[in-house]
């Protein structure tokens, strides 16, 4: 049973801006360097220092080592959802302008980007749409994907049956996005297509953050697996 204690102390972990930055940055999956986040935070690196021991020590972040570097990432999907469902929960307000920059980053964000593992954004959730709208996903009680899904990801989107073998982790999740305020497909499922667009190059990342563009062979392949010609 969690105590109100152990409750309080997780929220603790994520109650200050800079630990924040740094697990939101860490959403896009990948492993990143105390200097690298210190960077990012727009703190000094002993400073970073100081806040990933707290999130390695709270469980939201692991240390990985190769050689003599060391990296963090999230501890598991379950933290990437956790960081999300709050973030979704969050009343975005209209931003001031900040500047061109600024204002492309988060354009970009909104349009496409990497959930941890798996596709968000409007291209998250055109692709969950189509899915669902023709017969692959079935939404009406819960979030699954149905007999014609799973043979047309293997199929027809190139995925192994050995890729969607039933584990700790759900083959199919619902996932609120934060900026489409709707469901888009993530668990094994959502993961493996993610890692097929990128693999494929249908979808290229933007610079270092977790923004990714839809390529013109991306287009191409949406058209032809999905019937989707109006996403951009």
């Amino acid at each position: 049973m969690t105590s109100a204690s152990d409750l309080a102390s997780l929220a603790a972990l994520l109650a200050d801006e800079t630990r924040a930055a740094m697990c939101l940055a860490l959403l896009d999956g990948r492993a990143w360097t105390a200097g690298e986040l210190a960077a990012h935070a727009r703190v000094a690196p002993s400073t970073a220092t100081g806040h990933l021991h707290r999130l390695i020590g709270g469980g939201l972040l692991v240390e990985r080592r190769q050689g003599r570097h060391r990296y963090v990432q999230l501890a598991g999907a379950s933290v990437a959802q956790l960081l999300e469902d709050l973030a979704a929960r969050i009343e975005h307000r209209p931003a001031s302008p900040r500047g061109l920059r600024a204002v492309t980053a988060n354009s970009a964000m909104r349009r496409g980007r990497t959930c941890y593992d798996h596709l968000a954004g409007r291209l998250g959730v055109a692709v969950t749409d189509a899915m669902t709208h023709t017969g692959l996903l079935d939404q009406t009680s819960g979030f699954a994907l149905t007999t014609a899904g799973l043979a047309w990801l293997t199929d027809t989107a190139g995925l192994r049956p050995e890729d969607l073998r039933p584990g700790k982790r759900p083959l199919a999740r619902g996932c609120l996005d934060w900026t489409e305020r709707r469901q888009h497909l993530a668990g094994l499922a959502g993961a493996k297509l993610c890692e097929t667009f990128l693999g494929n190059d249908w979808v290229v990342r933007i610079g270092s953050g977790r923004a990714v563009r839809l390529t013109l062979n991306g287009k191409a392949a949406l058209r032809d697996l999905l019937g989707l010609s109006d996403v951009n």
